[in-house]
């Protein structure tokens, strides 16, 4: 359905900012270039404020990175509170139930909370640089989403079998059914949608006069066989798409024949690669609907640092290979990189006019360092200026000092189709990390990875969990992913190593090399043993190390084979003997325990399933303990209850609960015998 020319506002009109990929936090320790992210993120929420829109809807990477620094988290929340709270109140009645849609408990959209004044709210889903990691799989939009700033929506808790249920909201006599999807891996989605394992859920009210809406965050464009959502996958009775993580700014809806809907790509607000998609202008726009049509108005933003780019060859410019022109070729750089300032300072007095009207002759105007890139084809024998040699030049005029220069040799017949794939990315403005991410998969980096595992012989942490998590670390830019499944590799191995029982007998080797086994089994043992004895004496609030324990934990920790050498067994006493001494004086602790409960009460007339079933899955009432030790005095603390969340659509449950152990707790409070294997093997690990 096209849009019309202009809808007036009014009663009836639903007015939306759509913003996406605004990625703040990148490249922020750029003196330069570090608070660029930010600040456009302020321009379009300011503009959402003096617009006069009824929401905002953002389409995934708010920010670059899914761990943001603080600086990024300040801003971005002193730009929601100053643009986005106020006492204009909101318009839009909200008629679907959000306790499945909207998480952290508090059941509710952020402005009909009676306790914040909204005057804008933000819709938001979660894209590949800001998705959740972590234990509680928590990421930025859920502090965001907490603290009352922004409505997190979108979430898809089970991979395999996708639900995708929409936020009901009405102006007048205009019905929005706004869908999102956070960002899924794309082989994955598009596995799902292939399959018939995702299911679009349905207003079964007036179903016809709803006006449907989805945000994604995937590939637009096919980099590989699998690695896109196909638009034909969508189903045909969505009437606008948008199309969040690609970073070329497509200013006007593209209409698709074989689905019946529009699609808009919007693109990124701030440049982070210096690529051909990255040149377009950068756009946010405001979309509005009334009853079942739609306008589509862009605004240009501001705030953008200008970027110019223009690609060179050597040889067509008639330069003779060889090191004796080599001045001439910098001389030639230089001047083409100076005329490309001088069009990125043009492109900024026609892009801010009211600037420059009322400057007098004798004053300089001041225009902010421009991005420029400079690619040169230099295949032959030329030889070029180093680039970073050559890029000092230009220190004080531009913004990227480091790689204004990029010179290539052009592929003879070895230019496979990985290269064509990853060049055709750079066309489209996908950034380094993504095209990181997307080399990995395209140049089979995995065998690489499993040949060389399979040399290691690790007999411990599974090859393809390695080769995995360094693809989770590449794309999420978490180094600490791959150490932590490591670490979690070994307990799980040490948990299954004390649970094996074996007949010594029927081992092959000599008596020592069966000895030496059976002790190392015998110690992993013990200590599974004595761990397992305190978890049990915390969960049961006792005194943990009076006498009584004490001699239980003597007779486990004593326990030794009859091969066993005697003077191991006396230095094996004397530790524990000293360790049941410290241990008496110890505390009892007390433990609180917080209960989540969940009441799952459906309502199944809200919705109705699009072409097929949907598995209805209750929501499990699961119980989370915490213990907590005092330092000196016993705790007090009474269980608490937190709130309920109900879950009211026909879909798979989406709320999970992270049950906790005590063991986490009990670590820090009794000592491990010492010399302990399990201590050794960590530190391998780590």
């Amino acid at each position: 359905m096209p849009p019309i020319q202009n809808i007036e506002e009014g009663p009836d009109t639903i007015r939306i900012l759509i913003t996406t990929d605004n990625h703040v936090g990148y490249n922020e320790n750029d003196l330069i270039r570090g608070d660029d992210g930010w600040k456009t993120f302020q321009e379009i929420t300011y503009l959402a404020k003096t617009k006069d829109v009824d929401m905002i809807l953002q389409s995934g990477d708010l920010f670059h990175v899914n761990k943001p620094s603080k600086k990024s988290i300040y801003h971005v929340m002193r730009s929601l509170r100053l643009n986005c709270l106020g006492d204009r109140p909101c318009e839009l009645e909200l008629l679907s139930d959000p306790s499945n849609l909207l998480d952290g408990g508090f059941n509710t959209v952020n402005y009909e909370d009676p306790n914040i004044n909204v005057s804008v709210p933000v819709f938001a889903i979660s894209g590949n640089h800001d998705d959740a990691t972590g234990e509680g799989l928590l990421l930025p939009l859920d502090l965001l989403s907490v603290s009352g700033f922004i409505n997190y929506f979108g979430k898809i808790p089970d991979n395999e079998k996708i639900t995708v249920m929409p936020i009901l909201l009405q102006k007048g006599k205009s019905k929005l059914a706004l869908y999102g999807m956070n960002n899924v891996k794309d082989e994955r989605l598009h596995r799902n949608f292939r399959d018939g394992e995702v299911t679009f859920l349905r207003p079964n009210v007036q179903t016809d006069q709803w006006f449907n809406l989805l945000a994604l965050h995937q590939n637009h464009y096919q980099h590989s066989a699998t690695s896109f959502l196909p638009e034909s996958y969508l189903p045909s009775f969505l009437n606008f798409v948008l199309w969040g993580h690609e970073h070329e700014c497509i200013p006007n809806p593209v209409y698709n024949p074989d689905t019946g809907f529009d699609t808009l790509q919007p693109g990124s607000s701030i440049a982070t690669a210096l690529s051909e998609g990255e040149t377009a202008e950068k756009h946010v726009f405001i979309l509005s609907i009334k009853e079942k049509e739609y306008s589509l108005e862009p605004i240009k933003l501001q705030t953008v640092r200008p970027f110019v780019m223009k690609e060179v060859s050597l040889m067509r410019e008639g330069f003779v290979p060889g090191p004796a022109s080599k001045n001439d070729i910098s001389k030639f750089l230089v001047s083409e990189v100076e005329k490309l300032i001088e069009e990125a300072n043009q492109q900024y007095r026609d892009s801010n006019p009211e600037l420059f009207e009322d400057l007098e002759d004798d004053i300089q105007p001041e225009y902010p360092l421009p991005l420029v890139r400079l690619r040169v084809e230099y295949s032959g024998d030329y030889e070029v200026e180093n680039a970073r040699r050559f890029s000092n030049k230009f220190v004080g005029k531009i913004a990227n000092v480091n790689d204004v220069l990029h010179c290539y040799k052009k592929k003879g017949n070895k230019y496979n189709q990985v290269s064509l794939i990853v060049l055709n990315d750079k066309k489209l403005g996908i950034d380094e990390r993504d095209l990181a991410a997307s080399v990995i998969s395209k140049a089979n980096i995995k065998d690489f990875l499993k040949d060389f595992l399979e040399e290691s012989n690790m007999s411990i942490i599974p090859e393809e969990g390695i080769i995995d998590m360094t693809k989770k670390c590449i794309d999420q830019d978490d180094k600490q992913l791959i150490s932590d499944y490591i670490e979690n590799s070994i307990e799980s191995s040490i948990k299954l190593l004390s649970k094996v029982d074996i007949n010594f007998d029927d081992l092959e080797g000599d008596g020592d090399s069966r000895l030496a086994f059976k002790n190392v089994l015998n110690t992993f043992k013990r200590e599974h043993d004595f761990k397992k004895l305190i978890d049990k004496e915390a969960s049961k609030r006792l005194m943990p190390y009076n006498s009584k324990k004490s001699d239980e934990l003597m007779e486990i920790d004593n326990e030794e084979s009859g091969d066993t050498q005697a003077g191991k067994k006396t230095q094996t006493k004397a530790r524990l003997s000293t360790r049941s001494t410290a241990s008496k004086r110890k505390a009892a602790p007390k433990s609180s325990m917080a209960v989540d409960d969940h009441d799952d009460d459906s309502d199944h007339d809200a919705y109705q399933e699009d072409d097929s079933q949907v598995e209805v899955n209750e929501i499990d009432s699961e119980q989370d303990e915490e213990y907590e030790v005092p330092k000196k005095k016993q705790s007090t603390r009474k269980p608490t209850t937190k709130g309920t969340s109900r879950n009211l659509t026909s879909k798979t449950a989406n709320g999970r609960n992270s049950k906790k152990t005590t063991e986490s707790t009990c670590k820090r409070n009794v000592k491990k015998p010492q010399g302990s294997i399990i201590d050794d093997i960590m530190k391998l690990g780590r």
